[in-house]
């Protein structure tokens, strides 16, 4: 299957209807079992920039609630502005499918422009291998390969090869380096900040490092995703820095830090999910 382009599959079009009322139509290409949710949430926040229509106030921080699942296809979303002013602009946004019922997905966001402040940087680079030097990640013919995971090329750059025999289990955290094969560029050159959330929103396999090649298969939806857009890149390699701090009850928490290859912190992400017990016919995040 050949690469999909992220910014052509997430546009939206807005309607005359209604005020704040966009479509969009995705195709199956960024499934999981079904469409990533970090991919949703990026269909949402193009029809919140499109309905601010500022190219300077860019996206500061988003939250999303998966309420239901939300097949591809054909999309509505709702956007509401609820303050726009001469710094920020707080916006909330509905998505869901118009051919199947249930309320999707909201994100709430704030989108900013840039201030002069204070310059404060307490993270360091984790200590992973460079791309170059991470190995591509190459599940064998019994894992399960996702749709979405055909649109990057993946290199482990921290972790045990869970596709190999023999690895053993170690402390929940993973990095992971994403590139995607059709880069998503602004017009200036500048990665496209949207496409953090669909890496962002791959923090599972963290919880498979901890529980081995022994551990219950399980699958990992999630019930919400909080992204916070902090710097700028042109990079293409970026590296997702994933912990799950806890898992009990049926539930699971992470975060994830988003560096480029740069050694820039360019985002911070946290999620919660809801842990499944997997059936042989479902996916779950062993890739």
């Amino acid at each position: 299957m050949d690469p999909q382009d992220l910014t052509r599959d997430t546009a939206v079009t807005r309607l005359a209807a209604a005020p704040g009322w966009y479509t969009a139509d995705l195709p199956t290409a960024w499934d999981f079992r079904t469409p990533s949710g970090g991919v949703l949430m990026t269909v949402a926040m193009r029809a919140m920039e499109a309905e601010l229509g500022d190219a300077a106030l860019r996206p500061i921080s988003a939250h999303t609630h998966f309420c239901s699942p939300v097949p591809a296809g054909p999309l509505e979303i709702r956007v509401e502005v609820l303050r726009q002013g001469n710094v920020a602009a707080q916006v909330r946004a509905a998505l869901s499918s118009t051919t199947m019922p249930g309320p999707g997905l909201e994100v709430s966001a704030t989108f900013g422009r840039e201030r002069d402040g204070v310059d404060v940087m307490d993270a360091a680079m984790p200590p992973v291998r460079l791309p170059a030097e991470s190995t591509p990640i190459v599940p064998g013919a019994r894992d399960f390969r996702p749709r979405f995971l055909e649109n990057f090329e993946c290199r482990l750059g921290h972790g045990a090869p869970w596709w190999t025999r023999g690895w053993a289990p170690g402390p929940a955290r993973i990095g992971r380096w994403f590139r995607y094969r059709v880069p998503p560029r602004l017009a200036d050159g500048r990665f496209d900040p949207l496409a953090i959330p669909p890496i962002a929103d791959t923090m599972p396999p963290s919880i498979m490092q901890a529980l081995g090649p022994d551990g219950p298969p399980f699958h990992a939806p999630s019930l919400d995703l909080t992204v916070h857009f902090l710097e700028d890149t042109a990079a293409e390699c970026i590296l997702t820095w994933v912990h799950a701090r806890r898992a009990r009850a049926g539930y699971a928490t992470a975060d994830c830090e988003i560096w480029d290859d740069r050694g820039r912190l360019i985002a911070f992400a946290t999620q919660m999910m809801m842990l499944r017990r997997r059936p042989e016919d479902i996916p779950g995040p062993n890739w």
